[in-house]
Formats: structure tokens, sequence, C-alpha cells
């Protein structure tokens, strides 16, 4: 086992590695970071896409007629009430309307001071395949001026979206392992320089590179070990503020981010991960040094 090896170079003594758990720790706390967003986009998406998946928006456009639109909007509602595709529908009155777009043209509206579209949202059974168009051209048969709105651009956009969030997350593990990499790679080269001429002792009372190579990995692993158990414990409250932060939104626009055991398991892996990958290029640079030194 590579942690119960004896050592017998002092690189317990390296001042130049002291600061190698401390950078090891940051990026572990970025790293987690970044598969905590990923997830948390992950699940936004599946809610936003399960809510929105099956269900549509009736819109009857208003005429300047109040009791025609009333007629085309039972003639609607007729057509839905004997589809035998549409689970549910609810028909949306003036007030609930006024109540939506009260954000954005204030409380001081009246009714009557936009022509507002009656809307019906609806609900499709599981197990059916009827689409918007289906459903446009059967209400469109029945009664003119209605637009059907399947939510699909919207969805779209939001896929898109959360997918470039998640390539600009996967760039920054890259960085990041690719920074653990490049230091170790340095600290383990200045290692070797300070200590040649002790591996060179080493090497002429029959001692291999891989027992060498063993010694710098043993302490690699150490060292990400420490480090990636401090960037767990700072990410770990980090994550848990956030969490807080997020339950004071609409529950509509943010879901339940409240991790799983597997979810808690792909944190926790990833300092281990990063001391793994500190181990193997320390033992990789040692072994590669030691062919061309010695």
């Amino acid at each position: 086992m590579i942690l119960a090896s004896r050592s017998d170079l002092p690189l317990d003594r390296d001042e130049h590695s002291r600061f190698l758990p401390w950078l090891i720790a940051f990026m572990v706390f970025l790293s987690i970071l970044a598969v905590a967003g990923m997830l948390v986009l992950n699940a936004t998406a599946s809610r936003w896409d399960a809510g929105v998946r099956g269900t549509f928006t009736v819109q009857v456009v208003p005429t300047n007629d109040a009791a025609t639109d009333e007629a085309r909007l039972n003639e609607v509602l007729t057509v839905l009430a004997t589809a035998p595709e549409v689970a549910r529908y609810d028909a949306l009155d003036e007030s609930r309307l006024m109540r939506l777009l009260e954000p954005w043209v204030g409380a001081g509206a009246a009714k009557g001071d936009l022509p507002l579209p009656r809307l019906i949202d609806v609900e499709l059974k599981q197990a059916t395949d009827l689409t918007a168009d289906d459903l446009g051209k059967r209400l469109s048969a029945r009664v003119k001026g209605v637009a059907i709105d399947d939510h699909r651009v919207w969805l779209d956009r939001l896929v898109r979206m959360i997918e470039t969030f998640e390539a600009l997350a996967l760039v920054v593990l890259l960085f990041i392992v690719l920074a653990t990499v490049g230091t170790v790679v340095f600290t383990t080269r200045t290692g070797l320089a300070i200590h040649r001429e002790a591996i060179e002792v080493l090497h002429l009372i029959g001692a291999q590179d891989q027992y060498i190579a063993k010694q710098f990995a043993r302490r690699a692993l150490g060292l990400g070990v420490r480090g990636g158990l401090l960037g767990l414990g700072l990410a770990m409250p980090t994550l848990w503020m956030l969490a807080h932060l997020a339950a004071g939104l609409d529950e509509r626009l943010m879901p339940d981010i409240g991790f799983g055991p597997w979810h808690w398991g792909l944190l926790i892996a990833l300092p281990i991960s990063v001391a793994l990958i500190a181990m193997t290029t320390a033992k990789v640079t040692v072994l590669r040094n030691l062919a061309r030194m010695l």
C-alpha cells in the first residue's frame, strides 16, 4: 500500500509544498460549486420541462363585441370538454389576468384599458400524442381567432441557455484539473531538484525509480487529501447559504435543491478525485524526470 510505505526522503520538511493543500482546497471548492450548479440547473430544467410538457395555452383573441367574445369562449370550452385527449382545462377570468399583469401594468389599470385575450390553460392526458397544431385545427374549424401556444419556443430557449451554462461549468472543471496538474508538476519538479543528491544516493544503493516515485506520490496524495477536505469543508457552508437564499424565491421558479444521496456522493467524490489526480501526476512526473536525470 502506498500509504504504508516508509519514506527515505525528507519530503515532509519541504517548504515549497506547504501551500499546495491550500491551492488544492481552492480547486476543490470551485469544482464543487461548478458541479452543484450543474445539478441545480438540471433539476430546474427537469421541473420546468415537466410543468410545460403536455400543456397548452389557448388564446381567444377579443373583438369589439363582448357578447360575441363570450359565445366564442363558450364554443372553445365545448370543444375542449368533448376532446378525449384533454385531461383538464381552466379558463382564466379577467380579474386573474389583471393580477398576472399587475407587475407590468401597475395596480391602477382597469379591465377595459387593455384588449386582453381570454386564456385557457389546457392539460393533456399522459398517454396522448395530440399536438398543438392538431388542437388548433379542431378549434379553428369551430371558432375563428384562436391561437395556441405549446411553450416549445420558451422551453427550447431555456434548454439552450442551460446547455450553455453546463458547457461553461465543464470548461471550469477542465481548467481546475489542468491547474491542479500544473501545480503538482511544478511542486514535484522542485522537490526532485532539492533532493537530487539524496535520490542519486538511493539509486547507488539499489533503489528503483518506482520506489522513489511512490514516495513523491504518497506525499502528493497526503497533501491532496488534506486540501480536498479543506475545500469540501469550505464548500458545504457555501452551498447551505446558497440553498437558504434560494428557499426565499418563488418555488415555481426554483426547484427544491436539496441533494439526494447520489448528489452528495458525487460532491464528496470530487476531493477524492483531485487527491488521486495529484498522486498520479506526481508519480508520472517523477518517473519521467528520473528517466532524463539519471
